[in-house]
């Protein structure tokens, strides 16, 4: 029993150093985010004005995946995908937009870019590109700002066309994002309840930078 003991002990002691290293040491993938995300001038953008997804134009696979930047950008990028017409997967549900939380967080701003089965999330300091494949070799590997804690998630769509966020691509959920009617509704382990939001088309004069780790 003595000796069982032991080994589990050894064991957790291992995955914990592992993880420990996964977390704050392990390097970041080359930086691939293109230099025109940082220079345009994403207030003049009217993000109510949806591209037409038809296949006339670059693929999700075309664009270089983005990242974060340091540890958080300090002004809006412009979108990632604003040249992409690849028409979106058959399971994904369209979340494209500029969305503001009334509730759970209210003043949250986040933009969904998707096209393909590719999509971006950018928020409170963060650029979290992704396929929603359910790989984690396709999902998001990145920080959180301003921690700059390594992450790793992947993502999928379920029956009901809930988008799952899973970590380190394990069978559980720790947030998702889901429309209900023109809302965008996102849970997350550290606010209480959901957050709900509507659509804007301008970016507001100061938007949030790195108020919230999230993913």
């Amino acid at each position: 029993m003595k000796r069982l003991i032991l080994s589990l002990l050894a064991i957790f002691g291992l995955v914990a150093v592992a993880l420990v290293y996964a977390l704050f040491f392990n390097p970041r993938p080359i930086d691939t985010t293109e230099a025109r995300v940082f220079e345009g001038d994403p207030a003049s953008i009217d993000y109510c004005d949806k591209v037409e997804l038809d296949g006339n134009g670059p693929m999700a696979g075309d664009i270089p995946k983005a990242y974060t930047p340091g540890c958080g950008w300090e002004r809006f990028p412009v979108p990632v995908l604003a040249n992409c017409r690849e028409p979106l997967a058959a399971d994904a549900v369209d979340m494209r937009g500029l969305w503001r939380a009334y509730s759970g967080l209210p003043g949250h701003i986040e933009r969904l870019e998707q096209c393909g089965n590719r999509t971006v999330v950018t928020s409170s300091g963060m650029i979290h590109d992704f396929r929603t494949d359910g790989t984690l070799e396709n999902g998001s590997r990145d920080i959180e700002p301003p921690s700059c804690i390594n992450t790793y998630v992947s993502i999928d769509y379920d029956a009901g066309g809930t988008m799952n966020f899973h970590p380190f691509g394990l069978p559980f959920t720790i947030v998702t994002r889901r429309m209900e009617g023109d809302e965008l509704v996102w849970t997350y382990p550290k606010i209480e309840g959901e957050v709900r939001m509507k659509r804007i088309c301008k970016l507001p004069e100061e938007p949030e930078t790195q108020a919230e780790e999230h993913e």
